[in-house]
């Protein structure tokens, strides 16, 4: 069982009882603004996504993380790895990304969480590369990707939604000597 600690989060595979956090949280337009055509998602949906989120664990040996606030015990959201298959055109590789209730924004969470799974995919899964997803006008992941280290590495379309993005890019080399 994967648990990650920071100062302030302990990040820990998402179960069943999580579901009732995560559908308040993807059932916020806000929160959900700039992911895939920007709809929110009901609980039957969210509950989809926390069973994928269980089968990537199972077949990749990586996955997203719960993020919950060590001192409350409160889940804020997800931060982890996936496989981008939405943007086939970087694939083969591996995504970082996060998504968190909206109280929690701007308080450095997402960042001191990715860094935290950062360590784990480039120790512990061994990947060479990882990047990360955003859409041009998310301004606020862009700025969680540069603190990580990562640079533009392209812009581009997704293709079921046309939605213009931009896709970052760390190496392991990278985040090893920090450039």
């Amino acid at each position: 069982m994967i648990v990650l600690q920071t100062p302030r989060l302990h990040l820990r595979r998402l179960h069943e009882g999580d579901l009732d956090t995560l559908a308040s949280i993807y059932a916020d337009p806000d929160v959900m603004r700039y992911i895939r055509d920007g709809s929110i998602r009901d609980r039957e949906q969210t509950a989809e996504h926390l069973a994928t989120i269980s089968r990537s664990w199972e077949e990749l040996g990586f996955g997203l993380l719960g993020v919950e606030i060590r001192d409350t015990g409160e889940l804020a959201g997800w931060v982890g790895l996936a496989v981008p298959e939405f943007l086939p055109e970087v694939l083969p590789t591996v995504e970082i990304g996060w998504r968190l209730a909206k109280r929690y924004w701007g308080s450095g969470i997402a960042t001191e969480g990715a860094r935290a799974v950062l360590r784990f995919g480039f120790g512990d899964c061994g990947l060479g590369r990882v990047v990360s997803i955003r859409h041009v006008d998310n301004h606020a992941s862009g700025r969680v990707m540069e603190k990580l280290g990562m640079h533009l590495d392209r812009r581009t379309t997704v293709p079921a939604t046309g939605q213009p993005v931009a896709v970052y890019a760390l190496t392991r080399a990278e985040h090893v000597t920090g450039q």
